[in-house]
């Protein structure tokens, strides 16, 4: 048996309404799809996970997200709003398992091979704490993947404070002396392509993106070589600054 063949592997997404820059992103439309509809799908699809669950919150503006859950026949988890850690080890707790993948609802264009890619190499590795795609980025903001250790995802709750309770993982991956960190590159670098959705740019180069494809997933290799045919897609969303960690 393959080393790590026998992992647990839960895929939790964290999806809300509340957004400062594009409330109710994550429900929007896209070929007759919702945004966090694509990214469960893509999840899915991968072929990885022993159990996927929505990690929204307590808000009742998120009983919208719940109501979608019903629909995509996922289960959902709610917890605080700012503390999204707690929220992932509420998640944990009712859906057990070895190891987590991270997800987040903004990130429509989601590739299920990647997703796969990551978990084979965790599971080559034994020992690893975390491993993630922006450690050392060369994917476009988007597309990345994480995996920690359900372990280390305890440990990061008792440890964790501040911002690093809003980003879930940070704690570890800045903290590299402390846990068996790994970054996984794949090239060529296609770091300079923006393909989440935070901002109405963004949402302008999406929409163009699903409008061409429809509604499947688009392997990451395909839609890269499209792209660079469309540098007046490209440009919608460059000037758009990512906030740093301190800020959400």
């Amino acid at each position: 048996m393959p080393p790590g063949s026998d992992l647990r592997i839960v895929g939790i997404v964290q999806a809300r309404m509340g957004s400062s820059r594009l409330p109710g992103k994550v429900l929007r439309p896209l070929a007759g799809r919702s945004v966090l509809g694509r990214v469960v799908r893509a999840a899915r699809d991968s072929g990885v996970l022993a159990d996927l669950v929505v990690a929204t919150s307590v808000d009742p503006v998120d009983d919208a997200v719940v109501t979608e859950c019903g629909r995509l026949d996922v289960p959902v988890h709610r917890g605080p709003v700012d503390d999204v850690l707690s929220r992932f080890v509420g998640a944990l707790d009712a859906h057990p398992g070895d190891a987590v993948m991270r997800f987040t609802a903004d990130c429509p264009l989601l590739d299920p091979e990647i997703v796969s890619l990551v978990a084979a190499v965790y599971r080559a590795v034994p020992g690893l704490d975390y491993a993630s795609t922006s450690i050392a980025r060369t994917l476009p903001r988007g597309l990345d993947v994480e995996i920690i250790r359900a372990d280390t995802l305890r440990t990061l709750d008792r440890l964790a404070t501040d911002h690093h309770r809003v980003h879930v993982t940070s704690y570890a991956y800045t903290r590299p002396e402390l846990f068996r960190v790994l970054g996984v590159t794949l090239a060529p670098d296609r770091s300079g392509l923006r393909l989440t959705l935070d901002t109405d740019q963004d949402w302008a180069l999406v929409s163009a993106v699903v409008d061409h494809f429809g509604d499947v997933s688009v392997p990451l290799a395909k839609l890269a070589d499209w792209l660079d045919g469309r540098p007046d897609l490209r440009t919608l969303n460059s000037s758009v600054r990512q906030k740093r960690l301190e800020e959400s």
